[in-house]
């Protein structure tokens, strides 16, 4: 099925009256996006900001009359706006999504390969990988420089855990690259289901990989035993979560924190310095992923 996009730039004052109008004169569906490179990466718990300039774009049925939707808008709300009317052709969206996910490379030998593709090097460490609707397939910086890290890791036989644990990409990383056992830790049920799902991909039992909610995992029995813990989600959360991450810890463990722009890592390493010296590891497009050894005090 053929549609037809509105597309109006406006500012926030105008957004809710704007998006009330469209859905009001038959759009099916009305999508807000940043129109200015202002990315929000940290809004406060119940705040839900907009951009300095914000693109809203209303999915109208290819029939629609758009002169008529245009004329059902108050002529001084349209003023402040830039419009465009385009037609969007039907795609398999699915389909050509996959088609621009191809295999990558991080470090020396770990390859994140689409499940739909074969591996393009049988003989490395293949991660195969289908994100589903969580986070995580090794396109975002964050995601990569964690990835990266752990090929450079000797975890043979280590035990981990992945807090925020997303697609399971990170854990299922590990274990393929020798760690005997990882926890996997999110808020989001959709998220374990995807760890669970890409871990039987790639042939992981599930005792290898537990999956909890936070307020599941039971802390007597993990305090303590994590070789390696890591957490690629953001700085806020990071900071608030440093107690629960140090927690899984044993004396000499690492840390791997990713998910802040370069200009957060100082204030993050300064919360932790007391317990662990955090160091940059790597960076990439602005962000950065911090690592150090817990030394258990």
């Amino acid at each position: 099925m053929t549609w037809l996009q509105l597309r109006l730039d406006t500012r926030p004052d105008d957004v809710a009256a704007l998006e009330e109008l469209m859905l009001a004169t038959g759009a099916a569906a009305v999508t807000l996006e940043d129109n200015a490179d202002q990315p929000v990466l940290e809004p406060a718990v119940g705040e839900t900001p907009l951009w300095g300039q914000t693109r809203l774009t209303g999915l109208y049925p290819a029939g629609a009359d758009m002169d008529s939707v245009l004329r059902a808008f108050p002529a001084e709300l349209l003023q402040q706006t830039n419009q465009r009317i385009e037609i969007l052709e039907d795609k398999d969206w699915e389909r050509e999504w996959m088609q621009h996910y191809r295999p990558m490379l991080f470090g020396q030998r770990l390859w994140v390969c689409p499940s739909w593709l074969e591996p393009p090097d049988p003989g490395a460490v293949n991660l195969l990988l289908d994100p589903g609707l969580a986070f995580g397939t090794g396109t975002h910086p964050t995601t990569a420089l964690c990835l990266t890290e752990l090929d450079a890791m000797g975890l043979e036989q280590k035990i981990a855990v992945d807090y925020g644990c997303g697609s399971g990409i990170l854990a299922v990383a590990a274990l393929k690259l020798g760690a005997a056992r990882v926890l996997g830790v999110d808020n989001d049920p959709q998220a374990l289901a995807a760890s669970c799902d890409n871990a039987t991909r790639n042939n992981i039992a599930a005792e290898r990989l537990p999956v909890a909610l936070p307020e599941q995992v039971e802390q007597p029995a993990w305090a303590d035993q994590a070789d390696l813990v890591i957490a690629n989600i953001l700085a806020g959360p990071l900071i608030d979560l440093s107690d629960t991450l140090l927690t899984f810890l044993k004396p000499g463990g690492e840390l791997l924190l990713s998910g802040l722009l370069r200009s957060q890592a100082a204030t993050l390493s300064a919360h932790y310095a007391e317990r662990i010296d955090l160091q940059i590891a790597g960076e990439k497009d602005g962000w950065v992923c911090l690592r150090g050894s817990y030394t258990g005090s």
